[in-house]
């Protein structure tokens, strides 16, 4: 039996825990939980998108983010239409409070690499192996 410490999905669980407890201290702030961080993180970046790209990006499927979504436009940070072009796909676009709020977060990822004291060496061999394990996954595999 290999030990629990020997586990890779265990210390990535670990960490992956240890992590967003940082980013709660942070996030706390400004009322936003570490998923809706996530998805207004894409949305700051790439602007309007679909909920399947915004999945793409998150590694999240569907029946996931929607009720996340639907949260996050009852609380006045987005707004979800439908397409003109396809009724079918459901269009995400941030309002002015989700926009203003990337004022107060842009400082998080940088404190959170602060706290965890990790060199930028050591980040990019990190990085570097976090991508090389997600490209191997797709998000109907998880």
């Amino acid at each position: 039996m290999i030990p629990l410490s020997e586990h890779v999905c265990f210390k990535t669980y670990a960490v992956s825990r240890y992590i967003t407890g940082l980013y709660k201290l942070y996030l706390d702030a400004i009322s936003l939980t570490y998923p809706q961080y996530l998805v207004m993180t894409v949305l700051w970046e790439y602007g309007e998108m679909s909920i399947g790209k915004i999945g793409e990006h998150l590694h999240l499927d569907n029946g996931t983010l929607t009720p996340l979504l639907k949260r996050m436009e009852k609380n006045g940070l987005l707004i979800r239409t439908r397409s003109s072009a396809d009724e079918r796909v459901v269009l995400i676009n941030l309002t002015k409070n989700g926009i203003e709020i990337q004022d107060k977060a842009k400082h998080i990822p940088e404190a959170v690499q602060d706290c965890m004291k990790l060199s930028d060496e050591v980040k990019a061999q990190l990085m570097a192996s976090l991508d090389e394990i997600l490209s191997t996954q797709s998000v109907s595999e998880i």
